[in-house]
């Protein structure tokens, strides 16, 4: 998020605030101003019609004096606040509440018009020039003998109404400025969490996309902003850590690819130019011979864990006797164990033991696992592996009494070209895929292997895998 966008939301709430008191100033003070206007006129009109049809017609019927209707308009105009006139149809004033009674002296509305106010029965205006400021005048008709006599007029100033439509203005101004501050709150809170987290993400987004998956960054939320940013940070780190990892797969392919050919040019470059004498090429042909065997082993085994993934790897699940497996892989090593007089003694479950699972890729686990232990233990030394079933799961244990594992090893032995300094030395020629391939093919059957090892004692690693449902024997 840039700072432009923050500023446009700032500039918007800005606009926000002043079209707000743009339309109290104008749509709210109008619409006031014609309600207070027409409640006032309502109110008027009512007391105009009712004198109309009392004391001024009385009057027209002469029964009641002219100084009596006048004390009593006098006394209205003082509760109305407002002025009251009696007038003739032709405009001859009659009585006014703010003059006194003066027959010689007649006034004249020149001009006069009742029916000035159309449809409505008020005014607004100066009436025919009688005042000098806006009146809002009422108008009632008098009539006697069902024939209009005369009118009774009230007028209001219209800036009592504009005083009153002010102060309500003012209530209005008052809360259209309680609900901005009220607003900024909004924004604040909105700056506090949304805005500045939304930046640091943006701005980490910016560092991942250079390339720099290290950058971290921190976001104090537990809502769903601090839930993204906990994810963002999560996944550089995977992605840091695989980069790391891939840099380092590439490094121990190299090493290991570079080792045994440095060997075999070194080896045939010596025999091309005689350093090596013609009787002693058999030897280090034999030599040769073994590196080559050792890439092609490195490189069965890269393709192997490539195709390995716990997440796609296809597994030809099948119920087989994993007793009898492990009976033919132990029999594959028998050439082996002679050599070094080492024995494999077989603790199995009942005769049969039926699991479900791929049984090449078991047969594979196994191989590796009974190879490490022959590798890594003593001669005249005993290997040995048992199968045990608890809790619908079958546990394999393979166990030497070698050199063991350094415990600062323990949690690396199944990282990719891993190898302790122990297994360096006593095992030049592994690849250090065993154990990985290993490790991807027992999660992929979502089981799991633990080791258990004692430096200068032993190893002994330990698989789970699931019961078969049923009986049948497939193989």
């Amino acid at each position: 998020m840039r700072k432009t966008l923050y500023l446009k939301f700032l500039l918007a709430y800005l606009i926000f605030g002043f079209f707000g008191f743009m339309v109290v100033a104008t749509f709210v003070n109008n619409m006031t101003m014609e309600h207070l206007k027409r409640e006032k006129a309502d109110a008027l009109y009512k007391e105009a019609t009712l004198i109309a049809n009392t004391y001024a017609s009385d009057l027209y019927n002469n029964t009641t004096s002219l100084d009596t209707v006048k004390k009593q308009i006098d006394a209205l105009d003082t509760y109305l606040g407002a002025r009251l006139w009696i007038i003739n149809p032709s405009g001859r004033m009659v009585l006014d509440s703010r003059t006194p009674v003066d027959v010689e002296n007649e006034t004249v509305i020149t001009g006069f018009d009742p029916t000035v106010t159309g449809s409505s029965y008020y005014t607004v205006g100066n009436f025919f020039d009688s005042f000098t400021e806006e009146q809002l005048s009422v108008f009632a008709p008098i009539t006697s003998a069902y024939k209009v006599r005369g009118y009774v007029v009230i007028h209001y100033p219209m800036q009592n109404i504009a005083a009153s439509c002010n102060s309500l203005l003012n209530i209005s101004y008052l809360m259209l400025v309680i609900l901005f501050l009220l607003s900024l709150i909004i924004l604040i809170f909105f700056t506090e969490m949304v805005y500045l987290p939304l930046r640091k993400i943006t701005e980490a987004t910016e560092q991942y996309a250079a390339g720099n998956m290290h950058y971290e960054f921190q976001v104090d939320s537990e809502d769903e902003m601090g839930y993204l940013a906990a994810s963002l940070n999560y996944m550089a780190s995977e992605i840091a850590r695989s980069e790391d990892n891939q840099k380092k797969f590439v490094a121990n392919v190299s090493h290991d690819f570079r080792s045994p050919l440095t060997s075999i040019k070194g080896y045939l470059e010596a025999m091309l130019d005689g350093t090596i004498p013609a009787e002693l090429h058999e030897k280090y042909l034999r030599i040769v011979l073994n590196e080559t065997e050792r890439l092609t082993k490195l490189t069965g085994s890269l393709l192997t864990l490539n195709n390995l993934n716990t997440k796609g790897m296809m597994l030809n699940r099948s119920l087989f006797d994993i007793n009898q497996v492990i009976r033919n892989t132990a029999a594959s090593f028998e050439g082996t164990c002679k050599q070094k007089t080492i024995a494999i003694e077989l603790t199995l479950t009942g005769d049969q033991l039926f699991v479900n699972g791929d049984v090449d890729k078991i047969q594979q686990v196994l191989y590796n696992l009974l190879d490490n232990a022959i590798k890594f233990s003593h001669q005249d030394s005993v290997i040995k592996i048992e199968t045990t079933e608890r809790k619908n799961k079958i546990f394999v244990s393979i166990k030497d009494s070698g050199i063991g594992i350094p415990k600062d090893d323990l949690k690396m032995i199944f990282d990719r070209f891993y190898k302790s300094d122990l297994s360096r030395g006593k095992d030049k020629k592994g690849t250090g895929l065993g154990l990985s391939i290993v490790k991807e093919i027992i999660s992929a059957h979502g089981e799991h292997i633990n080791v258990i090892s004692t430096e200068g004692v032993g190893s002994e690693f330990i698989f789970s895998l699931p019961v078969a449902e049923n009986g049948e024997e497939e193989l």
